[in-house]
């Protein structure tokens, strides 16, 4: 078997119950044939037209030759460096192919004007930039188009002999990249962006820079004759039984990468099963864990374990109450696609919408369109700004209190989100937070960085269950970008990006903290002191 899974426990029970009635249903065969009823009826146009995950690997194939001769044009021309603007799935597979198979993309998935600088001053000359959008109208992406464009013809090159276009066919980015001369690529329209791995927008940036697609593909490949059968033996029912039919439900999912030579898949699947299943007071909020997470000492009731691990345990090997699994890249792709389709079915959701990631995306616009004087802090201290719901601010002066007032909404059975609308890049320690809160709480800490979480969380903090409390850390930038022919700045957006996501939290009844660093650098020392 291509894909290798155990569960114990919990898990274990879930699956003995759960697949036999999975397999008399015909999920598996029935998912495979695109039968879009398998969600219910209030799904069913949306999935008729979502499905087409399921054959990717047979539409991708002859994309392969073409991805690699335009590599060895753009390698002829001197061009071994690559920038993928894109959001959700379209980075987040990218960057896990890429990184898993050890070769350089630079991944722009930011509005923070400083990360957008760094990956612009970084070898232009030697740079072509994919531009993955499934409309073209994603503000982030658009933006980073603009800006590179500038960049290249400023710096006397043709844009069109350095931008590559990956969009949906008839998109309104694929008619105008089309009239202006850019290489375009189309991927399936029936794919949903976070199902989109194993399509142009997985392929077409892994592939320029240097990654093995052709195997990636033969992988999942491989894979998909125990996917696609209604068998005890389906990795796709396992795993959808054991991460979505546990008694209680066990609705954080923790994926630990524990000795496998994956980087990063725990961030994709992250984005994928939070998108696909927070809606209507529902969902598996996943968690990506280091081995040392604090909740692993003692898990949580509601917590349920899924360790990536290098090769297949002895089944007595497997810890208690986890659930363990290995394979190939491509193989475990196509494997959590299925087995996140499943548990939409086993959770009674639409796993194919993302309601509540366009309530944030408007939010945010009508901030740009207004661009109101932000709203004056309730205090400050030690170079940052504290705001927030008046359940959190009021009555307190130091962010310790503020942040212990945020922690003391925080439900039995809820999580802390940590969002941080800073430069990635420059400045992971912050990711340090996440353990410190956890250990603090004994809760599960998600660590998001905006606005690319906004993709893939972003859902299911509006649309999962109410149980949830926010702490966004917001700066304010040393220096500002421009973006070409719009009427607001990289640092604005973001700006806007945060406020918006964090209205929409508050509408929704959440309770939010927001600390604005006025300097990055003394600002995250205090804020790491004072936690």
């Amino acid at each position: 078997m291509t894909v290798w899974i155990h569960a114990t426990g919990a898990a274990g029970e879930a699956v003995e119950r759960v697949v036999p009635q999975l397999i008399a249903d015909e999920v598996a065969s029935r998912i495979t044939a695109l039968d879009a009823t398998l969600w219910g009826p209030d799904a069913e146009s949306e999935a008729s037209k979502r499905l087409g995950w399921t054959s990717a690997v047979a539409v991708s194939r002859p994309l392969v030759d073409e991805i690699l001769a335009l590599r060895e044009e753009l390698a002829g021309k001197g061009v071994d460096h690559i920038v993928l603007a894109g959001m959700g799935g379209s980075s987040l597979a990218p960057e896990v192919i890429t990184r898993t198979e050890g070769v350089e993309l630079t991944v722009l998935d930011s509005t923070d004007p400083g990360q957008v600088l760094s990956a612009l001053n970084d070898r232009l000359e030697r740079t072509a930039l994919v531009v993955s959008s499934k409309s073209g109208s994603t503000v982030e992406t658009d933006s980073q188009r603009r800006v590179y464009e500038k960049a290249f013809s400023d710096a006397g090159i043709d844009p069109t002999e350095r931008i590559v276009i990956v969009t949906d066919p008839g998109s309104p980015l694929d008619e105008s990249a089309r009239a202006t001369g850019y290489r375009v690529f189309n991927a399936d329209p029936t794919v949903g962006g976070r199902y989109s791995a194993l399509t142009a927008f997985g392929l077409v940036p892994s592939g320029l820079a240097g990654a093995d697609i052709r195997g990636l593909l033969d992988a999942a490949e491989s894979a998909l004759p125990s996917l696609t059968q209604d068998d005890a033996s389906n990795p796709g029912l396992i795993l959808g039984a054991a991460i979505a039919g546990t008694q209680p439900l066990k609705d954080k999912l923790a994926i630990v990468a524990d000795g496998t030579h994956i980087v990063g898949f725990a961030d994709w699947a992250e984005q994928l099963i939070a998108e696909s299943t927070g809606k209507i007071g529902r969902g598996l909020l996943p968690v990506v864990f280091g081995t040392d997470a604090p909740e692993l000492a003692a898990p949580p009731a509601d917590l349920q374990v899924v360790r990536l691990v290098a090769d297949p345990r002895a089944t007595e090997d497997v810890a208690e109450g986890e659930v363990e699994m290995t394979g190939q890249l491509g193989a475990l792709m196509l494997t959590w696609e299925y087995a996140t389709a499943v548990a939409g079915r086993l959770l009674g959701i639409n796993p194919f919408d993302q309601p509540d990631v366009e309530s944030a995306k408007v939010a945010a616009r009508g901030l740009l369109d207004a661009r109101p004087e932000p709203a004056a802090p309730a205090f400050a201290a030690s170079g940052i700004e504290v705001r927030g719901t008046e359940s959190v601010v009021s009555g307190v002066d130091s962010v310790e209190d503020a942040v212990k007032a945020l922690l003391a909404q925080l439900p039995e059975n809820g999580y802390v989100s940590i969002q941080a609308y800073l430069d990635r890049l420059r400045y992971p320690e912050l990711e340090a937070l996440r353990d410190k809160l956890a250990a603090a709480t004994g809760r599960p800490v998600t660590f998001g960085w905006g606005p690319r979480f906004l993709h893939s969380t972003g859902q299911y903090h509006k649309g999962g269950p109410a149980i949830g409390v926010f702490l966004q850390i917001t700066g304010t930038p040393a220096e500002d970008l421009e973006i070409p022919e719009r009427p607001f700045t990289f640092g604005q957006l973001i700006q806007a990006q945060a406020s918006g996501d964090a209205s929409v939290l508050e509408d929704h009844g959440r309770p939010v903290l927001t600390l604005t660093l006025t300097d990055a650098e003394s600002g995250i020392r205090a804020l790491l002191a004072a936690l």
